[in-house]
């Protein structure tokens, strides 16, 4: 089975989306272990509430460091809802806060002139194109997300999804190894747990081609 490490930091739907992955065939595990992280095919980095205060307990944990190796190692990391915020640069949330930095750009307030903020709800997402993230997914599709914020990719090229709440926001980023959504998957039904699988499935490939690559090496 595949192995996904949830990164227990003290904010995220930990069980919940364990319980998730658990459904799509991972074997998924929480911790914040440095040594049991190195040793998965893929790493969930979950979270809710407010970024400032979960990079505090990322930096606690050396969680930063470790996914910034663990990248670059080639290892999926795919963030969820405010743990897609944390991979980038900064925030203004709370008068602001740096981010991870593995995504360019800056996380900022919806832009969501006379509508209610945060937004909870389900919103339809617009692919920009065609990846293994959402593969046999339906375009549009719908995804449920309760946020503030939003990110704002330097490079548009890593957009994969984009989502409308007054006006456009970027709900799903792409720039592998490295993943995020804005929604809660694990809260959006078949299509939530069809990405999910579609991570795993990624993470598999991986896992599998760096198996081969050793093994061709001995």
């Amino acid at each position: 089975m595949t192995r996904i490490a949830i990164l227990d930091y003290g904010m995220g739907n930990l069980r919940s989306v364990g319980k998730a992955l658990e459904r799509v065939g991972a074997e998924p595990f929480l911790t914040s272990d440095h040594a049991r992280v190195r040793d998965a095919d893929g790493i969930v980095l979950p979270g809710v509430g407010a970024m400032p205060k979960a990079m505090v307990r990322v930096r606690e944990l050396k969680l930063d460091q470790l996914l910034r190796e663990r990248v670059e190692a080639a290892v999926p990391v795919i963030g969820l809802c405010m743990g897609m915020q944390l991979l980038f640069d900064s925030t203004t949330e709370l008068g602001g806060a740096e981010g991870i930095g593995l995504l360019r750009g800056p996380v900022e307030t919806l832009d969501a002139p006379g509508l209610k903020v945060p937004q909870i709800g389900w919103n339809p997402v617009s692919w920009r194109r065609s990846s293994p993230l959402n593969e046999a997914l339906p375009a549009p599709c719908a995804f449920y997300h309760a946020n503030s914020f939003a990110p704002r990719p330097a490079d548009g090229d890593a957009v994969l999804g984009i989502a409308e709440y007054g006006r456009e926001f970027v709900s799903v980023v792409e720039q592998g190894p490295v993943y995020g959504l804005q929604s809660h998957p694990e809260k959006s039904g078949p299509d939530g747990l069809r990405l999910l699988k579609n991570f795993v499935s990624l993470a598999a490939a991986v896992a599998q081609a760096a198996g081969g690559a050793r093994g061709a090496a001995t």
